[in-house]
Parts: C-alpha cells; structure tokens; sequence
C-alpha cells in the first residue's frame, strides 16, 4: 500500500484500538464489570469503544474461553436500549453487523426500505459479495430472494440490480462518447416524455462505474439544464426515488451521503437512533473523520455538538468516544 493511501485510511478513522493490546485483562475487566448486583456501563465503554473491530473479536474469543460465556449474549442481559443496540453493534464484524441490519430490516410487519437503500448504494462490488455471503452464513438464507420478497416493482428491481455489484469502482477511464450517449439516454427517458422510463435510469445508475456516471451527470445537466438530482426528484417519487438519490449522491461522495444521513437522524424532533447507530459503528474505522467534516460544512455545527443534544447517559458517551475528537 502507498505511503500516502495508508496515511489517509488513518486520517479517516475515528476509532483506531489500542496499542499493546492483549485481550485477557480486557476480557477480565468486562467480566468485572458485569458480574454481581448491577453493571459498569463506564467500565463497558472504556474497553469496547476504544478498541478496533479486530481487536473486539479477540476480546470475545478471551471472553468465551475464560469464563465460557457468549459476550454478545452477556452484554445483552446487562444492557438495554439504545445503549444495549450500540454496543452489541460493535461485538459484530463488519460484514455480518452489515447482514444483520439488512435482516432487521426485512424481518417482522413491515419494511425499511431505507436502510436496505443505504447499505446497498454505500458499498462496493466487493463488500456486497461479503454481505451476501455473511447473510446467508448467519441466516441461512438468500439476501436476493428475500429482497425480492419484502419489495416489489421498479424498487425490487434496483435493489437486485445493486445486489448484483456490476459496478465497477475500480475503472478510471471514461469514454467521453459513452458518457454522451448515456446522458442522451437518460433525458429521453425522463425530461423529454410524458411519464419515465424507470428502466433506463435503473440500468445506467446501476451499471456503470463511479467515475463514468459523475461524466454522465455532467453531460445530462447540459442536456436538461437542471441536474440528474433534480430529474429524479420530479420524474420519481418515494422509495424508488430515495433509491435513484442515494447512488447519485454516493457517487459524488460517499462522506457527504453519510453526512446528510446522519444529519437527517438527529435534526427535528426525535432522533433516528437505528440510522445514528449504524452509521457510526459501520464507519468509525472507515471514514467518519471525514464524514465529520462534511457534516459540519452542511449542518453548520459538528456532529459531536449534535448529538450531545440529542442523546443521552452511557449511550451520549458511547457516540461521542466512537466519534472521536472534533
């Protein structure tokens, strides 16, 4: 890896483990601070926000084999709450946190549309193969055909084809010609007709590279004389739309696509604690140092502001040690 590339890696993360790090005493020390008539949140905090997600998983594996107790099912005896939800968040790894959220959206009355559209539009080719493959290790299951099963229509039909990871991030060249012709595709789908036709706007926003679609927007907006945001906005509506935003959005930038998300979970009246959680412990050790900084340029405050007045107890101080320093 380049100097420079691991560099801003570190510079994205807000939660970076501790150094000499031995799981035993910190295993003992969760132990401690469960055991007996009540429970040291502090203690709880101190250990398991401060470490890395490997780290985590070593200090589970330390747990089991001194006391043979599931930590997760520990912590979920002593915990509750908001507070339960965001540490237990952090014992999962990565791609099965991912599987579970996308489960707890589907299972049960009722969809979350929303959060299926985050994870989905948010990851790489290469992290949708993961989650798959964690939600079937976990669920036994097919994360495809129980998509196909909560959702229908042209929403069904963008999920899988997010599912399907045929987007290439990794391409740096664009064909300036294609780019055109995509664009001349999009408007005669949606601007220059009466009504849409959702699947060419599905099957571009879904199949072409990061690099080739922020081309085609620029082109588009030549075009119409408005931007692909606002096409969407008056040619869709509801879920399909959220869909159609969130790939746009994260194709200019992921860190002000989660901005906005966790933006839209704290402002207003109640706080959107599931969208809060799950953007925090999904991308402490990614890039939420970055996403702080773009939440501070559209919020006009900082996030750590925000959710001191937003939260509270053990949960408050849980989110702001993940977020780290301002």
């Amino acid at each position: 890896m380049a100097w420079w590339k691991a560099w801003s890696e570190a510079e994205g993360k807000s939660v970076a483990g501790a150094l000499n790090f031995d799981p035993t005493p910190d295993a003992q020390a969760l132990y401690k601070a469960m055991k007996g008539l009540g429970t040291d949140e502090q203690a709880i905090i101190d250990v398991l926000t401060k470490r890395s997600n490997a780290q985590r998983q070593e200090i589970a594996k330390s747990f089991k084999a001194q006391f043979g107790k599931d930590l997760i099912d520990s912590l979920k005896c002593e915990l509750s709450g908001n507070f339960e939800r965001l540490i237990v968040a952090l014992m999962y790894s990565p791609f099965k946190y991912e599987a579970k959220e996308l489960y707890d959206a589907m299972k049960g009355l009722g969809t979350s549309e929303d959060v299926i559209i985050e994870i989905l539009a948010s990851r790489t080719k290469a992290q949708i193969r993961e989650i798959i493959k964690a939600y079937k290790e976990e669920y036994g299951s097919d994360l495809e055909e129980d998509i196909k099963s909560e959702t229908s229509g042209y929403l069904e039909q963008i999920l899988v084809c997010l599912l399907q990871g045929e987007r290439d991030n990794a391409t740096f060249y664009v064909d300036p010609a294609l780019a055109l012709q995509d664009a001349e595709t999009l408007h005669a789908a949606g601007e220059k007709i009466r009504g849409t036709d959702e699947i060419q706007f599905i099957t571009i926003l879904c199949k072409r590279s990061a690099i080739h679609l922020l081309k085609v927007f620029e082109e588009y907006e030549k075009l119409a004389g408005k931007s692909i945001e606002d096409s969407i906005k008056s040619e869709t509506c509801g879920s399909l739309e959220d869909a159609m935003l969130a790939i746009v959005k994260c194709t200019r930038s992921v860190h002000c696509y989660f901005a906005e998300r966790l933006y839209h979970a704290l402002k207003g009246a109640g706080t959107n604690n599931g969208t809060l959680t799950r953007v925090i412990v999904s991308r402490s050790e990614v890039d939420l140092n970055l996403i702080k900084a773009e939440f501070k340029r559209i919020a006009g405050k900082t996030l750590s502001s925000m959710i001191m007045d937003d939260t509270s107890g053990d949960y408050k101080t849980a989110l702001l040690n993940l977020c780290g320093t301002d």
